[in-house]
């Protein structure tokens, strides 16, 4: 990002803005409005590395804006609102900063930045998996833009490993409510969301479990076919897993083994994963 500076230029420029120190801590001293761009911009980001509060950094970057606007400082004191509201958590307004930044430099160096920045203040926002997982959702959705806009970014890496990241976070919740259901013996509505999880998410790294409580599941309901199928996809793909062995323990204790029968969703899964038959 174009906008930071090496900790040790920003030391260096401690000198050069030292007599706007004043102005932050309330005295009386020169307007504002007296001081260059550059000047009003160092301090900022001088601020932004001394001070605990990232609020006290972003007045300067503000004044840049408003005092100078359309220069390459504005530019700059643009996309260090952004990073400064971010890291204050202020992620709707730091989403805010970043797309006037798109606005108004769609083609600058530091686009692919803004654009990361938006989709980084929904990922940061994901909590605990017992949440609504909305935001989730925006953050995968975010996470994409950048990967698909550019591709060839530092950015695109690091949202790579976050959309990974995020996408495990949903069939984490798939998970927990379908073994809420389980537990309950509401075993069709728990079907339903681990069929979700194999089908939906099978790069992650829940599928073994859900192929499990399939098993679980199926065998509670009589649905011996579904729930040998379901052992024989996780035998094939998870077999080292303690799931599987879960699994073949439960079918061997009613005379059962793990393998493809009858014809239903699993099946289509199974022809699919293992015999590798797409179409």
């Amino acid at each position: 990002m174009s906008g930071m500076r090496p900790g040790a230029e920003i030391v260096g420029t401690a000198l050069l803005v030292a007599t706007l120190a004043g102005c932050a801590g309330g005295t009386r001293e020169r307007a504002l409005d007296t001081y260059t761009a550059e000047e009003i911009y160092k301090r900022g980001e001088l601020e932004l590395e001394t001070s605990r509060r990232p609020d006290d950094a972003l007045l300067y970057f503000q004044e840049v804006e408003r005092l100078y606007p359309y220069t390459e400082f504005a530019k700059r004191a643009l996309i260090m609102q952004a990073f400064t509201l971010h890291k204050a958590k202020k992620y709707p307004e730091a989403r805010d900063a970043a797309q006037r930044f798109l606005d108004f430099y769609p083609g600058d160096e530091d686009a692919p930045y803004a654009l990361y920045l938006m989709a980084l203040s929904y990922y940061d926002q994901i909590d605990d998996v017992g949440r609504d997982q909305g935001v989730t959702f925006q953050a995968l959705r975010g996470m994409r833009d950048v990967i698909e806009t550019y591709p060839d970014s530092e950015y695109a890496r690091s949202a790579i490993l976050k959309f990974d990241l995020a996408f495990d976070q949903l069939a984490a919740k798939e998970m927990e409510v379908g073994r809420y259901y389980l537990k309950r013996g509401h075993y069709a509505a728990a079907i339903n969301r681990f069929r979700v999880v194999v089908q939906d998410f099978q790069t992650t790294t829940h599928t073994a479990e859900a192929l499990h409580r399939l098993v679980e599941s199926y065998l509670a309901l009589g649905l011996e076919d579904e729930a040998q199928t379901a052992a024989a996809i996780l035998g094939f793909n998870y077999q080292a897993s303690p799931f599987y062995d879960d699994s073949f323990r439960l079918l061997k204790g009613k005379g059962l083994s793990p393998e493809a029968k009858g014809e239903s969703w699993l099946t289509q899964v199974y022809r699919q994963m293992v015999r590798g038959e797409w179409l």
